[in-house]
């Protein structure tokens, strides 16, 4: 088990923070064009259409990618003074971000190329989970922070090689 996150795996998962961040952000124009072909009508392209497609499709290969990392590096263990049951639920929360993250991005590719509608549903049911699991994430650091007073979070921060 890794010390440290490599600077690979941190760098990916910035990326993908932003690349999430910038989906819930600008997400109005392909829920308007969606709405817009569901009921028969032609829709008019708007650039942020294509940066939401091209975002989750990005979002997509990096999360492989992170996979890849983590069978490659793995993770750093869990800090000394965490109890067995924050051990249990942060392996679940990091296992649940990569298959709600993966999902959303397959769920909204074959929402919009396939025009699957169950696929558009999915996705908007996990646009609820994703929110809520990164809540309880952000939510960790200071508890991490100020409560158990840890180092965890310096490690998706800083990199020493």
């Amino acid at each position: 088990m890794a010390d440290m996150y490599t600077k690979q795996q941190i760098i990916l998962h910035w990326i993908v923070v932003v690349l999430i961040a910038s989906q819930y952000l600008f997400k109005h124009e392909i829920a308007a064009a969606w709405a817009t072909i569901r009921s028969g009508e032609d829709f008019s392209f708007h650039p942020l259409i294509l940066l939401h497609v091209v975002g989750g499709s990005l979002i997509l290969i990096f999360m492989i990618w992170r996979l890849v990392l983590r069978g490659l590096h793995g993770v750093p263990a869990a800090p000394n003074n965490d109890q067995f049951l924050l051990t249990i639920i942060s392996r679940i929360v990091h296992g649940a971000f990569y298959v709600v993250i993966i999902l959303m991005s397959l769920s909204g590719l074959a929402a919009w190329f396939g025009d699957v509608i169950f696929a558009a549903q999915v996705h908007n049911v996990l646009k609820v989970v994703l929110l809520a699991l990164i809540a309880l994430h952000v939510l960790a650091v200071p508890f991490h922070h100020f409560v158990l007073k840890d180092r965890i979070m310096k490690r998706m921060v800083f990199h020493s090689d």
